[in-house]
Parts: structure tokens; C-alpha cells; sequence
């Protein structure tokens, strides 16, 4: 006659919240009380956080399952290193924990916070959930708990919130920090300084919130820059609040006043760099065609000045005067905005007298011309020219002769401003000018509002370029003598020119 128990145990994840046991969820007390086993992670010391919150709620008759880590920031001769330690010991407590499940126990794995929100609990989970009944439990996280503590909302009306861990890169650190409306940093300890340093070059430090023990014995709130790094736990945040009610700067410091020119590129959202996002949601003021400033989210606070396209001098000259008063002021422009766009009317002014103490930036955007070639492939693989075709500016005497020079060359030709409803003949002029050096076979990208709901990208030859199809909107790329254009299982036509040369 088999002891074998008649049917497995059941497992818990059980999320207690971010340190008081008052914040245990009702399902969480139930969980606890109704299991055979309690388990917790612990380090060597054997001590547990996590037993600690559910202490009151353990018996003397349950089964207690330390799940002790080999190491936490020791080193290790493990032949995997640090991941194939741990990896081992996830692997060593699930075995410990299935042991107890199909002898017919229940248990629940204790967890601080939230089991599922960067816990240890999501170890056990992944190696038993699909071999045993399993229950999770959420919690209070970490992130709940310091918004609470700092009586200031994380995220309102549009804003999302971003949550980063302090072990990535400065770099990424900082990127993803500029990019975010509300963030919280977690991990911090060992992490501080560079998350410090991250928050200070994206420009968000005077705005960050430090958190440490929210809930627990030892609990502190503060501005993260008066923080000792020296103080700093594992278990502390960094909390960048919800900008919406922000206070306001009362008077404006013309030490703080600058100019950030940023390239939103061909159409928006998608196509902005962590950079240019950080700068725009930072701006006390936004200057632009209002076509661009449209594509940018409404902000709090955030004024938006938008004005016609041909009035570049007037709206550098407007933004550096709103410099000067102390506001911190992005002028946008559409792609990159020192190709054929704000930054150079924005430079022009700034190097006059009466602005040359005014600090300013070009943050680059993705232009249109590499927005088209990659739609298309990469007709722009080798050696290319940049040309506008619009006369507003120059003369077409000047255009014509670039062109005959670029496509003497052999290079692949970037035409910007090919039309508009004033000006309908460039196109023509162009393609029977080029028609004089290229083939009538050579393959032209025509891309139309790339990025945007009207998108349209064909492949045309340069004797079937059509002017009346062009305009403002429109981007053409004109490829070389070396320039492929090959039709895909898919029907679609790519275009790519290769980066070497014949018989070289």
C-alpha cells in the first residue's frame, strides 16, 4: 500500500508589501496561515526581511525554508560566474520547494513588495508554475510605498511613468531619464553616485526625490541631491514625481536661460532621440513652426510659441530673447535641425554681441533623407550630396551647377525642397539636367511624408520621374551609376549602393 500523498501541494507567491505588516493584503495573511511551509530568500547572515513583515502571522508547527543565497556582492569561483552561481542556487530552491509540493504541502514563498516587481519570488515561479497549482499574490511595491511617503503623485492626466533599475549604464541611465515624464530609479546602494551623475546631465536632478525604507524602521525622505552617497542603502529609490501642479519658477534666472535647437525628425514620437525628448519635456518654453510644435505632448506649464516657416531670424531672435530672461527654451525644428532647418538661423543670431553669453545646443534628429533611404534600403551606402532644390534662397544658376557637379561625380543625389505650389519646375529642370549624366534607368526613391499617416515610398526610374507628383512633402533620392534596385520574392522594390566600387 503506497504513502504517496493523493494530490500535489498547492504554491503561493506572496507579496507583503513594503515593510510595515499593517500594509498586508487580507489574501496574503490567508495564504500564510493556510500553508505547511513558509519559505523566504535570505543572505548568509540568515536573516529575512521578508520573514520579519509576516513574523506575527507564522506558527510554530510550520515548516520554515530558508532559501539562502551563495553570495550576494561577494565574488565567486564559480565556474559561471555570478549568474551561473545564482542560477544554480534558483535551480537548488526550486528542487528544495517542488520536494515539499509533491509530498502535498502548501507553500507560500514570502516576498517582499510585489512578488512579480524585480523579486525572488519570480525564480521559483518560472521553474514551478507550470508543474504546480500557483497563486500570486500582489503587494504593495516600492514604488507605492515612496510615492506615499512623499504625499506627491507619480503620474497624472498624460504622463507615463518610467521604471529604471541603477545598475544600468550611466549612459543608458541617463538617456532613459531625459526620455521620462514621472521615473523611479530602483536599486540604489552601491548604484547612487551614478544615478546622481545620470540625473544631473539629464537636466533632473533639482526635480529628483530620494526614498529610502518607506514603511520601515529607518525610513528617510529628502531632495536626492542633499543625499551622502555614503548613506545610501540597497533599499532606497529615486522618485521623479509628476511635473503636472509643479511649482512654478517664481522669478526666472538668466544664469539658468539657454537654447536647446532640437530635430524632431521626420514625423514625431517614433522618431525623436532620448536626448531631443528630455530637452523638450525640460523647456520652460517651445519656439517653432507650428506644425513641428505640434507633434510635441502638451506639458504643464509649458508655453508654446508658433509662428509661420518663413520666419526663421524672427523666432531665433524671439528664443534667444526668451534665453536671456532666464527661460529655458527648445527651438524645434522637423528632421535634423542643421540640415536645411533652425540650427544654423538660430546660430547666425546667437553670434551677435548682444547674445553671446547665451548658451546653446543642436541635439541632431533623424533627417529626412536617411528617414527615405532606410524606408527604401540604403541607397545612400556610398559617397553622397545633400541638395536643396527650393530657389527661395539661392538661385537656381547655383543649384543647377551643384547638381551638374555632384552627378559628374557619381554621387547619389539627396534632393530636399523639391516643390512646392509656388514652385513646380525645379523637378523638370532637374531631371533633364541629370538625364544628361545618368542613365534613364537609374533609380530614384520617391518618399513622400515618411513617417506620417500619408507614407508612400516607390522606386521609380529617372526618365519616369514625374514633377506633378512632387511637392513639399516629398524627399527624392537619386542613386548612382552603381545604385541596385532589385524587386523581392515580397513584390517590394529595395534599393541599396554598394560600398565598393568596380575593379577596385
Amino acid at each position: 500500500m503506497s504513502n504517496a500523498p493523493s494530490q500535489q501541494g498547492k504554491l503561493y507567491g506572496v507579496g507583503l508589501g513594503p515593510g510595515d505588516p499593517e500594509l498586508m493584503t487580507v489574501a496574503a495573511v490567508k495564504a500564510i496561515a493556510s500553508a505547511d511551509v513558509i519559505a523566504y530568500h535570505c543572505a548568509r547572515h540568515g536573516r529575512s526581511i521578508a520573514r520579519s513583515i509576516a513574523a506575527e502571522h507564522i506558527r510554530e508547527e510550520q515548516i520554515e525554508e530558508r532559501l539562502m543565497y551563495p553570495l550576494t556582492v561577494e565574488t565567486t569561483d564559480h565556474p559561471g560566474g555570478y549568474r551561473g552561481a545564482l542560477d544554480d542556487f534558483y535551480a537548488e530552491a526550486a528542487a528544495t520547494l517542488a520536494a515539499h509540493l509533491d509530498a502535498g504541502r502548501t507553500v507560500a514563498v514570502l516576498a517582499e513588495g510585489d512578488p512579480m516587481f524585480y523579486g525572488s519570488y519570480q525564480h521559483m515561479h518560472k521553474r514551478l508554475a507550470d508543474r504546480y497549482e500557483t497563486t500570486v499574490i500582489p503587494g504593495v511595491t516600492s514604488i507605492s510605498a515612496a510615492a506615499a511617503r512623499l504625499g506627491q503623485p507619480l503620474c497624472e492626466d498624460k504622463e507615463t511613468l518610467t521604471v529604471i533599475p541603477g545598475t544600468l549604464p550611466e549612459d543608458e541611465l541617463s538617456a532613459r531619464i531625459a526620455a521620462a515624464d514621472s521615473a523611479v530609479v530602483m536599486k540604489l546602494g552601491r548604484t547612487f553616485t551614478k544615478v546622481r551623475a545620470a540625473l544631473e546631465s539629464s537636466g533632473r536632478l533639482d526635480d529628483a526625490r530620494y526614498v529610502e525604507r518607506a514603511f520601515m524602521d529607518g525610513e528617510r525622505t529628502g531632495a536626492l541631491a542633499d543625499i551622502d552617497p555614503a548613506s545610501v542603502p540597497y533599499f532606497s529609490v529615486a522618485v521623479l514625481p509628476s511635473r503636472v501642479d509643479a511649482e512654478p519658477v517664481e522669478e526666472p534666472d538668466p544664469a539658468r536661460g539657454e537654447v536647446v535647437v532640437v530635430g524632431t525628425g521626420p514625423a514625431g514620437a517614433p522618431w525623436l532621440t532620448p536626448e531631443s525628448r528630455g530637452a523638450l519635456a525640460n523647456a520652460d518654453d517651445l519656439v517653432g513652426y507650428t506644425t513641428y510644435i505640434a507633434r510635441v505632448p502638451e506639458r504643464p506649464g509649458q508655453v508654446r510659441h508658433g509662428s509661420d516657416n518663413k520666419v526663421e531670424s524672427e523666432r531665433a531672435e524671439f528664443a534667444l530673447d526668451l534665453a536671456r530672461r532666464g527661460h529655458r527654451v527648445a527651438v524645434v525644428s522637423g528632421g535634423d535641425p542643421g540640415v536645411f532647418a533652425m540650427a544654423t538661423a538660430v546660430l547666425e543670431v546667437a553670434s551677435e554681441d548682444r547674445y553671446s553669453g547665451i548658451p546653446v545646443r543642436v541635439l541632431p534628429g533623424v533627417t529626412a533623407a536617411n528617414a527615405a533611404a532606410a524606408k527604401a534600403g540604403a541607397p545612400l551606402g556610398h559617397d553622397y550630396a545633400t541638395i536643396s532644390l527650393s530657389d527661395r534662397l539661392k538661385p537656381w544658376e547655383v543649384i543647377a551647377e551643384r547638381l551638374r557637379t555632384a552627378a559628374a561625380a557619381d554621387l547619389v543625389l539627396a534632393l530636399y525642397n523639391p516643390g512646392s505650389r509656388s514652385r513646380t519646375w525645379q523637378v523638370g529642370k532637374a531631371r533633364e539636367l541629370l538625364l544628361e549624366l545618368r542613365l534613364p534607368d537609374t533609380p530614384v526613391v520617391l518618399a513622400r511624408d515618411v513617417g506620417g499617416p500619408e507614407e508612400s515610398v516607390r522606386v521609380i526610374r529617372l526618365a519616369d520621374l514625374d514633377p506633378e507628383v512632387v511637392d513639399m512633402r516629398t524627399l527624392l533620392i537619386v542613386g548612382s551609376s552603381q545604385t541596385q534596385a532589385v524587386v523581392r520574392a515580397d513584390g517590394r522594390t529595395v534599393t541599396w549602393t554598394p560600398r565598393r566600387y568596380p575593379d577596385f
